[in-house]
């Protein structure tokens, strides 16, 4: 096993939950430039984290979104923009085919009004 890979300098840490207002005393290598007064009146630093055992749904039984950086915001943002695209794409391919209709439909009267106008011609088979 390697030697001197694992820190050394492990010392009283409060980790403090801002969703739940729950903090902890433990030890940890984690840097801070944040320091809290604890209970016992001594002054240790401070890391804040975004969610604990305290306001996570595994250990607090509840079903709810938990969006501190706007995660879920985003997704359905995105969400939203995508059916909005595929609206967009879907009236867009509507208004293409009832164009290429109406193309149709006016391409087969001027053609029935070219033939009606061509002369006819007299053609004969030849025999061989």
């Amino acid at each position: 096993m390697k030697s001197s890979i694992h820190p050394q300098n492990y010392r009283p840490v409060v980790f403090s939950d801002d969703q739940a207002g729950f903090a902890f005393l433990t030890q940890s290598t984690a840097q801070t430039t944040d320091t809290i007064v604890w209970e016992d009146g001594k002054t240790y630093p401070l890391v804040k984290v975004h969610i604990s055992s305290a306001s996570h749904p595994f250990f607090t039984g509840e079903e709810k979104i938990i969006d501190t950086e706007g995660r879920v915001d985003r997704f359905k943002a995105r969400q939203a923009a995508a059916q909005a695209r595929k609206a967009a794409l879907a009236n867009k391919a509507k208004k293409a085919a009832a164009k290429k209709a109406a193309k149709a439909a006016d391409d087969d009267t001027d053609d029935t009004k070219k033939k009606a106008a061509a002369p006819k011609v007299k053609t004969k088979k030849v025999k061989k």
